[in-house]
């Protein structure tokens, strides 16, 4: 086995919150390429970025356990000046897009969702397995969903439930800000972070991989 090379998820000590104290020996703050930093700074001062930056800030200052994930979105929306909100939805959760359209729309944001079946293309057509029709035949398709929402103008996207790997795809061709709601994880109820607070009891078997030719 490799030597585990230690960062960020290792430490227990946040001192890089603070503004002086000790860093941990394996410190990311430390550990940074000469000019990282300043390049990643210069970035931030990029008006475009500082723009989100301060506004996420303020969202987060302003609701800090006060404010819902649908409160901040729209907090940050508003700040940002975004009228037009686009919504990235998996099939699975029309519902819960249904009932996030119906706030936004309440809030006067002008909304626009693109679920992942839509073009009704057959899987096999970009070259998936046939074995995968066997939990449907058609293809998500969120390049299709990301250009779609580009043509329409959205300025903020709003991911419901898209798929692992078919959330990377929307993101990398989305041409405004994205932000995900829904993280789909249908075993815990579409709350992924579960099998990390009970990973040394329910999910204790996720600490022991696979064998060889499993997944």
């Amino acid at each position: 086995m490799d030597a585990i090379e230690l960062s960020c998820a290792d430490c227990g000590a946040k001192a890089c919150c603070n503004a002086d104290g000790p860093l941990p020996p394996f410190c990311t703050t430390t550990a940074l390429e000469p000019g990282e930093l300043e390049e990643a700074l210069a970035l931030s001062n990029q008006p475009e970025n500082q723009a989100v930056l301060r506004s996420a800030a303020q969202v987060e200052y302003e609701g800090y356990c006060k404010m819902t994930r649908v409160e901040e979105i729209m907090a940050f929306a508003r700040r940002m000046g975004f009228h037009k909100l686009g919504i990235a939805t998996c099939v699975g959760l029309l519902k819960e897009s249904h009932a996030l359209a119906r706030i936004l729309r309440a809030n006067g944001f002008q909304v626009y969702a693109v679920a992942c079946k839509a073009g009704r293309v057959d899987k096999s057509a970009v070259g998936i397995d046939e074995a995968c029709k066997a939990v449907g035949v058609n293809m998500c398709n969120p390049i299709l969903q990301a250009r779609h929402l580009n043509r329409l103008g959205t300025e903020l996207n709003i991911v419901v439930g898209l798929c692992v790997g078919h959330d990377s795809m929307f993101y990398k061709y989305a041409e405004g800000l994205t932000t995900t709601l829904i993280a789909k994880d249908r075993v815990t109820g579409h709350n992924p972070a579960a099998v990390l607070y009970n990973l040394d009891s329910y999910y204790k078997r996720l600490l022991t991989p696979p064998s060889s030719g499993e997944t």
